[in-house]
């Protein structure tokens, strides 16, 4: 293995690069997958019904609201169809 000081920093600012590139790629994915689908149906009502479970404002349960930012179009689509499911109760 080379000591050599130079070649040591020189490498740790490549994987610095190539770490600071990979997470502005999952940055941009996460914000592409965000801004796709159906917006989000919270509507800043945001209260937890511990009857329910749901929430008051958007009826979402708290593992919904939580992984909804994450959520693909086809997740998110089924989110907002147990909400309709919830609220025709």
């Amino acid at each position: 293995m080379n000591d050599d000081p130079k070649l040591k920093g020189e490498m740790e600012g490549r994987r610095l690069m190539r770490d600071s590139l990979s997470r502005e790629q999952r940055r941009a994915e996460r914000m592409r997958l965000l801004n796709s689908g159906p917006p989000s149906p919270c509507i800043s009502v945001c209260q937890m019904d511990p009857l329910t479970g749901f929430c008051i404002g958007c009826t979402r349960t708290i593992d919904e609201i939580r992984d909804w930012i994450i959520s693909n179009p086809d997740e998110r689509n089924a989110i907002l169809a147990k909400i309709t499911e919830r609220r025709a109760k």
